[in-house]
């Protein structure tokens, strides 16, 4: 179903600037170098290698056992059988995950080695915690966003997923009539839920996901049509797995993409939204995160995915690169950057958000973000009395009557739904699209006129960061959505033919981009030279770059950060007991989350 409560509205164009609420806390310190594997007589390649290590710690101190969250991926479909294994030895059975032949447990540690041991299993990973990838952002892509919904594409009867912290559908911009809903599902998979003074069940307390949602399908009501999103007529499904401080787990966003997958018919689904992410512990083909997005994505759904906001991080001299966060870092997913609209009407002097993650991924060195699109400083609509609202009041913004209706944040967590939006608006125009296709023609569209380099001040700090327009910064360009849905190349329709390809580091110093996928040939529309990421980008024989322009006045530190042989391993700064608040940002504390404000400062300007 559409909107039925406007006609055309001037459609407001993104753009202002305002700061970072959680790219966590950066850190001056480097990242966690590989540990040694001192637990020899087990099977290293079934675990995790932190999972490695506790094991390693309680058995040569019995007195630190303790439990641990797992994901216990086995060799098939589990039964009750594979579960009365684990909870043989201790394992308490929490979310049943079979879209990757999984399930999640809490077990002691002590058991890892031996549960490892066991020919039915494949793989132990944590049960990883993850959350918003928010930092704190009014947009809508340029004027050709207007130009779309005036011709009547908006998305109409695409489903959306959206697996965050829930979304406040209270609010008359995600509603057809003032008294239907576009969401038309809502599930919890965090076990919080809460209720307001008269019993009412509060599907967002943390504020994140209402403010995706309005980016995403937003139609401007309580704003008189200036704070509009992309495709205001698609429907809405609310899957919650983030908590009232924008924490959740591995297992709680696995559950909601196999409970996506389910109702895909029932909904019309064709798009899942991640504005959320973790650092990469492991690669990609371990990972359970990662292998969910695949399933969904095989499954025929476009998984859009946040890049992460860690460009400001700097260890060596590696000036972030490297720091794309999961599953943002699956070479089948649309991973997003975030761009800055500048506060003008045109594109022309848009600039990269210094905050925005840059590849290539830790471990894999897969070629990312995919795309960018607008991040900074977007108004979007409020859930009153949610964390967010609460803790940046300064944030919040006015609608039409005088009351606050909207919020201001900024993050790759707000980039996402723009692409989700775009990406509707393509499966309304051409409901036959895979998500392969989709993510190729998004790419070959991708506006590629960028400066060599740019320079953001945080207006907290007065630090300055110097972004440079390269491949592993902007990816395949700034989202065009006139030039996407003008386009009509189809390629091969099959999940796999649009894998994001591969960065291999030469001996004489310079980068080459290698296909994943042998069946995607060098010159086919998906990855031939210069379509994708442009002349600019790609040079002479699919050579990328020296690491002087990469890796800027440290190149040689900051080049065996990202390609050493320890590379970077989790992000341990950030997450760990580095004796910042990071990990307390995590888990939801409050107190750090406005440590997080004030040390990241204000959005780039």
């Amino acid at each position: 179903m559409g909107p039925n409560k406007r006609s055309t509205q001037d459609v407001a164009v993104w753009g202002s600037r305002i700061a970072l609420l959680m790219v966590l806390a950066l850190t001056s310190q480097g990242f966690a170098e590989r540990a040694q594997r001192a637990d020899e007589g087990f099977s290293r390649t079934k675990m995790a290698p932190s999972l490695e290590r506790l094991a390693a710690k309680v058995a040569a101190t019995p007195s630190a056992n303790q439990n641990v969250r797992v994901i216990v991926q086995f060799k098939q479909a589990p039964s009750q059988h594979h579960f009365d294994k684990v909870q043989g030895r201790g394992g308490r059975l929490g979310q049943r995950l079979g879209l990757i032949n999984s399930a999640a447990f809490s077990m002691p540690a002590s058991k890892l080695r031996e549960l490892a041991n066991d020919d039915e299993v494949a793989f132990i990973s944590p049960d990883h915690k993850l959350q918003a990838a928010d930092d704190l952002t009014d947009t809508a892509i340029n004027v050709a966003a207007a130009r779309a919904q005036n011709l009547g594409t908006w998305g109409m009867g695409i489903g959306v997923a959206v697996i965050d912290s829930g979304i406040n559908d209270n609010h008359y911009d995600l509603r057809n009539t003032l008294t239907e809903s576009r969401v038309f599902y809502h599930q919890d998979f965090t076990g919080t839920s809460q209720t307001d003074s008269t019993g009412k069940l509060v599907y967002d307390t943390y504020g994140h996901g209402t403010h995706v949602a309005g980016i995403l399908a937003g139609d401007g009501t309580d704003s008189n049509g200036q704070f509009t999103g992309i495709s205001y007529g698609v429907n809405l499904i609310d899957l919650r797995v983030l908590d009232k401080y924008g924490a959740g787990s591995d297992s709680n966003v696995i559950a909601a993409i196999q409970r996506a997958i389910a109702l895909q018919s029932t909904y019309n689904i064709k798009i899942i939204n991640l504005s959320l992410g973790r650092p990469v512990y492991s690669s990609y083909t371990t990972d359970p995160l990662c292998q969910a997005v695949e399933q969904a994505w095989k499954a025929g759904i476009t998984v859009v995915v946040a890049a992460g906001n860690y460009g400001r991080l700097s260890v060596n001299g590696s000036n972030g690169y490297g720091t794309v966060t999961a599953p943002g870092n699956d070479p089948y997913v649309i991973t997003v950057g975030a761009m800055k609209t500048m506060n003008t009407s045109v594109r022309t002097d848009d600039q990269i958000a210094s905050y925005s993650s840059k590849g290539p991924t830790t471990y894999d060195h897969v070629v990312k973000p995919d795309i960018l699109a607008p991040g900074n400083l977007v108004r979007s609509t409020l859930a009153p009395g949610s964390t967010l609202a609460t803790l940046f009041p300064g944030n919040l913004v006015k609608g039409s009557d005088g009351t606050n209706h909207y919020m201001t944040l900024s993050g790759t967590s707000m980039a996402t739904p723009a692409v989700s939006g775009v990406v509707a608006m393509l499966l309304q125009k051409d409901s036959t699209l895979t998500p392969d296709q989709i993510k190729a023609r998004l790419m070959k569209t991708a506006y590629k006129t960028f400066p060599t380099s740019s320079v953001a001040t945080d207006p907290a700090t007065g630090q300055t960061y110097t972004s440079y327009y390269d491949l592993f910064t902007i990816g395949a360009g700034y989202i065009d959505i006139a030039a996407a849905l003008a386009n009509t190349d189809k390629t091969a329709a099959s999940a796999g033919k649009a894998l994001s390809p591969y960065a291999v580091a030469n001996a004489d110093g310079t980068v080459t981009i290698v296909n994943g996928n042998s069946q995607v040939a060098a010159s086919s529309v998906v990855w031939g030279n210069s379509v994708v990421w442009g002349n600019s980008v790609v040079w002479g024989n699919s050579v990328v770059w020296g690491n002087s322009v990469v890796w800027g006045n440290s190149s040689l530190s900051g080049s065996s950060v990202v390609w050493g042989n320890s590379t970077l391993t989790g992000y341990s700064v950030v997450w760990g007991n580095s004796g910042t608040s990071a990990s307390s940002v995590v888990w939801g504390n409050s107190t750090a989350l406005n440590q997080a404000s004030s040390l990241d400062g204000g959005g780039d300007q």
